[in-house]
């Protein structure tokens, strides 16, 4: 989750679609549309040679983002008779088995919601909201306990019926001991690699977390109410540019624009840092669960962090996700999500393997410095996960669906925010 160059990021490219320019070398790569045919005529084998090998070509120079299953990119790839049937069987018989029992799980576990936010009042402090991240006694009692329970089903609904988790908090008695100043510390956030929309689920029913959420998330039936006991910080995305009209108004707007996302940023790491130094301090608060890669990989590589985790100068708890795979790779990287739900379900299996590495805390150095404190956890957990060091982010991701898709992008989204 990109909490503080991902919405800088942004803001820069929308003041530079205003403006136009030339092309980059990326941007005419972008343009031309690589999962659907040049021309209404039929494509000869030697045509369609050069467009195979951009796609190989992309898949290269964009690899954290590329999809190496048996559905390919975007999951839009051939696939073969028997994976076909297998597709059909499963849409008939087990989508909607799953769907309906999802759908269960998701009421039962708004109705505990309900039941135990029953005259308490919803919390707004600090301009974005506590929700009720501040329920006490029974109450928070039975929201944890019913949430990690309903979240570990519907892993179960989505065809993980095992997780597979290596525990290395605590290697040996020595390390137990040697410091029981640190034992003592409660880690503020949780950091990890970010694969899926299940990295949430999972998290969900190990830790309960709260998490960054968009502000329209809280007004969705039966997500809303529970977004809120989960603590989550809403901030707000949308934006009303289309309200002004003409040149200089538009140019305007987006100048309104940019202002308006960087006063949000600001308020958003304050909460974010707030929210972690609570947890830090208070045994009951709940955590916070965040995505320092800002984006979502295909599993194999871990990307830069951004520094919103660490401001806070709190312990974090490191944890590394893996989704091991036989024909469809549960990443969701590049494919729409709809599709990527159905393919999900349709799986008979899902498999996850987790992590945990040590509650990590930082140096009085690491303190001072809080890029020095993400790149730190960052390459512990690249070794420890075994997963490959990437320099690309957020924007290069835009470049490589525009890519697949035939659009072109601003120049803007190819520059990285300083």
């Amino acid at each position: 989750m990109a909490l503080d160059e991902a919405a800088a990021t942004t803001a820069a490219s929308e003041l530079d679609s205003v403006g136009g320019g030339g092309m980059s070398s990326e941007e005419q790569v972008a343009a031309r549309p690589l999962l659907s045919p040049p021309s209404p005529a039929p494509p000869s084998a030697s045509a369609a040679a050069p467009a195979q090998e951009s796609v190989e070509e992309l898949d290269r120079r964009y690899a954290p983002y590329a999809r190496r299953d048996a559905y390919g990119p975007m999951g839009l790839g051939p696939i073969g008779a028997a994976e076909a049937a297998r597709l059909a069987f499963a849409a008939v018989v087990l989508v909607p088995l799953r769907v309906v029992a999802g759908v269960l799980v998701l009421v039962a576990y708004y109705l505990v919601c309900r039941v135990c936010t029953l005259r308490v009042e919803e919390e707004r402090g600090g301009g974005e909201g506590d929700g009720y991240a501040r329920l006490e006694g029974w109450r928070r009692e039975g929201v944890v306990r019913c949430g990690r329970a309903l979240a570990r089903a519907m892993m179960f609904v989505f065809g993980f019926y095992w997780i597979r988790e290596y525990d290395c908090r605590f290697p040996d008695a020595e390390e137990e001991q040697m410091d029981q100043s640190k034992e003592i510390e409660r880690p503020g956030a949780i950091v990890s690699n970010h694969v899926s929309y299940v990295d949430i689920l999972y998290n969900m029913s190990a830790f309960f977390p709260s998490f960054v959420a968009k502000r329209s998330v809280a007004r969705l039936p039966l997500v809303g109410l529970i977004s809120k006991c989960l603590g989550c910080i809403f901030v707000q995305r949308e934006s009303k540019t289309s309200d002004f009209k003409g040149v200089s108004d538009a140019i305007a707007g987006r100048i309104w624009l940019v202002t308006l996302l960087l006063e949000a940023l600001a308020a958003l790491l304050g909460a974010v840092t707030e929210r972690i130094q609570r947890a830090h301090q208070q045994k009951n608060a709940p955590m916070m669960l965040l995505f320092p890669e800002g984006t979502t990989t295909n599993g194999d590589y871990l990307l830069p962090f951004k520094t919103g985790a660490f401001l806070a100068k709190a312990p974090v708890q490191p944890v590394i996700l893996r989704y091991p795979y036989k024909r469809f790779n549960p990443a969701w990287e590049s494919m729409s999500g709809v599709r990527h739900v159905f393919l999900l379900l349709c799986q008979f299996v899902n498999y996850l393997e987790v992590i945990h590495l040590p509650v990590y805390y930082p140096s009085e150095q690491e303190k001072d410095d809080p890029k020095l404190y993400a790149n730190n956890v960052r390459k512990l957990m690249a070794v420890e996960g075994n997963l490959i060091l990437s320099d690309l982010g957020l924007a290069e991701k835009r470049v490589y669906h525009a890519a697949l898709n035939g659009n072109s992008l601003p120049r803007a989204l190819h520059q990285k925010a300083d």
